[in-house]
């Protein structure tokens, strides 16, 4: 699998041919971000900066889009959505959580969390995470409180989005020096032995 960031809380996972994208920047957001086309989107709020379907609508690939709770199944990719709170500005917003089962690997997306709450259904599921991506400032989780719910997840690697800013002060508040790469590229194995390690991808 590689995973890499386009900003805000757009990640891009491929195995193969297969091109997961999650919430994915619109044209709307004041964020910018480059287009490519995906197999499947994943939108966890209905915000500019979360919602851009047409922006991984290019060439032969439609994306296949799941915008909230649910079990969804689409080229060997299982997913998991859960309902949890967001904030779009002042706006209270449904946040979706997801889990995605995607070349033996489990990746958690907390998307737009704002609250640090997790309900108990999506907390019973939310098990044996290998890569967590956590909110860090803005509207969603200070940076101590997205140490401290990352931790408390138990992931393998942790990989925090957000502003160069924030994103210091949660590696702060762990131990290490984290890796800081363009693009992870990793396979099932490459976590074995690994708790709660983080990694800085950049945008």
């Amino acid at each position: 699998m590689i995973l890499t960031y386009h900003g805000g809380q757009f990640i891009k996972a491929q195995s193969g041919d297969t091109i997961v994208a999650v919430n994915p920047i619109s044209k709307a957001s004041k964020l910018k971000t480059s287009k490519f086309g995906a197999d499947i989107g994943l939108i966890s709020m209905n915000s500019a900066d979360f919602n851009g379907v047409d922006e991984i609508s290019f060439g032969e690939k439609k994306p296949f889009v799941a915008v909230g709770p649910g079990e969804y199944e689409v080229k060997n990719v299982f997913i998991k959505g859960f309902e949890s709170e967001g904030v779009d500005g002042k706006e209270r917003k449904i946040n979706t959580i997801y889990s995605i089962f995607f070349d033996g690997m489990n990746l958690c997306f907390l998307g737009a969390l704002s609250n640090g709450e997790i309900s108990d259904e999506a907390t019973e599921s939310l098990t044996d995470i290998d890569i967590l991506f956590v909110p860090v400032g803005g509207d969603m989780l200070p940076p101590a409180k997205a140490y401290k719910l990352a931790v408390k997840l138990e992931s393998k690697l942790i990989i925090p989005l957000g502003d160069e800013a924030d994103i210091k002060l949660f590696v702060k508040e762990g131990s290490g020096v984290p890796e800081k790469l363009d693009k992870l590229t990793l396979k099932r194995k490459d976590l074995d032995g690994k708790e709660g390690e983080i990694v800085i991808l950049n945008s």
